[in-house]
């Protein structure tokens, strides 16, 4: 027996409105994606646009132009060796690799300037340029830097250069880490679509309490009630 006809089926009528929308939410109607979808790749691309730090950490990076290091790197493969002399060839630095060891010395600034070039390329998505320039798979190239920037940065603490270590990290994480994770999505930047994820967020608060309301009015005009 309904307690309450005009609470219950007011409710129910919520209920069924909440469902009509939610319908049309998964349809492709948001330039041929759901609104989920659509939604999803909004805020990865407002995530993107605001990790671009490759134009500051060049400027960091060129205090490093004097500075020379003689490395030995011991990769996980024998290609992953020999894929990256090719990156360090091409950042104007001496490499040679041994089955998985590889040698390197020259510029530690021109290695960072390297990285942050590469990363720059396919942070915009420019895979073709990469692709052309190492003969590999864009991401690849950049998951190389990935790491021998890692293993870099443990032979330099070997070595107590800590502050060669610390850029070496910082360019690892910030640029060629955020440039291999965001491969393929176009950086927005959040004033560019401010209106649109402000409406989305308040739109989520209002259908979160839309559904909550829907459900206490059912339940409160069928009679049921908490009590303590």
């Amino acid at each position: 027996m309904i307690y309450n006809k005009k609470e219950f089926y007011g409710g129910v009528g919520l209920l069924v409105a909440f469902f009509v929308v939610l319908f049309f939410m998964f349809q492709p109607l948001f330039a041929g994606q759901n609104a989920m979808a659509y939604l999803d790749n909004l805020y990865n691309s407002i995530s993107k646009g605001s990790v671009d730090y490759v134009p500051q950490l060049k400027e960091e990076a060129a205090a490093y132009d004097d500075k020379r290091v003689a490395l030995t790197l011991e990769y996980p493969s024998d290609i992953e060796a020999t894929q990256s002399v090719a990156l360090f060839a091409r950042a104007g630095v001496t490499a040679e690799s041994r089955g998985s060891t590889v040698s390197v010395s020259g510029s530690l600034g021109k290695i960072l300037q390297g990285s942050l070039d590469d990363a720059y390329l396919l942070y915009h998505n420019d895979a073709g340029a990469l692709e052309e320039k190492y003969g590999i798979e864009a991401r690849r190239s950049i998951y190389n830097w990935w790491t021998s920037l890692k293993i870099m940065d443990r032979v330099l603490k070997k070595q107590n250069l800590f502050a060669e270590a610390k850029i070496i990290s910082t360019v690892h994480a910030k640029a060629v880490e955020a440039a291999y994770n965001y491969a393929g999505i176009e950086p927005i930047k959040i004033t560019d679509k401010l209106g649109l994820v402000i409406f989305s967020l308040v739109f989520y608060v209002f259908y979160t309490l839309w559904y909550g309301f829907a459900i206490l009015f059912v339940f409160e005009g069928w009679g049921l009630k908490l009590s303590h």
